[in-house]
């Protein structure tokens, strides 16, 4: 990963910060996006210091903001004209149904909706460096929830019916499905698209949730696995050699894995890929 361009957001905590440290680790000149300025340069001086020599840049955007969103990929594409490796990591799940600044249901638009717009703002930096020769990847951290996700196209932001993990599960189906219907149309670019499932991790996941649910997830954090276990996976799909031209698929402890049945319906990817670009206000 020598001198590679590795981008991750949500690289503040938890899986997404054990990622960007083991990518600078590796070689490669890491960004860092999180939401608050203070913190995301912090833990790119955390990551500086933990890894001799490490080139670790920090910027700031709420990616539930499409406009911060813009304004974040027109930076980088100024920064960083070619783009090896983009993590899509940023994500929450939230107890309480709320709209964003765009007007749409807040796990949708930060969990889904970011990870689709901040990659097609960055495609060009990517094709770059398909270009130059690099085999770059696009890695899509989705979640087995999606298994039990199903998109409700009549009631996508849960106007009428809102439950916490119905929401998470729905983005991170949506982030499988993108992921396939982004690979097919970037089969012949060179540009690897990929989704995995994690783990079940001891992260800030689900702080921002109350009740029922945020006493359960609280009382079971002390015996889930650890945020660096939980990397591995996402740093597999992102720098692993035996990888190269490995596209459109799922992967679970850094092996391939059957996704769940409506993830691989060709007609749903394609109609929640329209559906997305008509919410970011992206033409196909």
């Amino acid at each position: 990963m020598r001198d590679k361009v590795c981008l991750v957001t949500g690289a503040t905590s938890g899986i997404g910060y054990e990622t960007a440290l083991g990518l600078a680790r590796r070689g490669a000149r890491v960004v860092i996006v999180g939401r608050d300025a203070a913190r995301t340069q912090a833990c790119a001086g955390m990551m500086r210091d933990a890894a001799s020599g490490a080139r670790v840049d920090a910027h700031v955007a709420d990616l539930s903001a499409q406009a911060e969103i813009r304004r974040l990929a027109g930076t980088l594409r100024d920064a960083y004209p070619r783009l090896d490796v983009l993590v899509n990591n940023a994500g929450a799940i939230f107890d309480r149904r709320t709209l964003t600044v765009d007007g749409i249901e807040r796990t949708w638009a930060l969990d889904h909706l970011g990870y689709v717009l901040l990659t097609l703002e960055l495609l060009d930096t990517l094709k770059a460096a398909a270009a130059a020769g690099a085999e770059p990847r696009i890695v899509n951290v989705a979640s087995a929830a999606h298994y039990r996700g199903h998109i409700d196209f009549d009631d996508i932001g849960g106007a009428r019916h809102y439950g916490a993990m119905r929401a998470y599960a729905q983005a991170k189906l949506g982030n499988v499905l993108f992921t396939y219907a982004l690979a097919r149309r970037l089969r012949y670019s060179g540009i690897a698209v990929n989704a995995l499932h994690p783990g079940v991790i001891n992260t800030g996941f689900a702080k921002n949730t109350g009740g029922l649910f945020g006493t359960a997830w609280s009382l079971i954090r002390p015996f889930l696995t650890t945020p660096e276990k939980g990397a591995r996976t996402s740093l597999h799909v992102a720098s692993a050699p035996e990888l190269d031209g490995v596209t459109g698929r799922y992967f679970s402890h850094s092996r391939p894995k059957t996704s769940s049945s409506e993830s691989r319906n060709e007609a749903v990817q394609e109609r929640v890929w329209a559906l997305s670009l008509e919410q970011v206000g992206r033409s196909a």
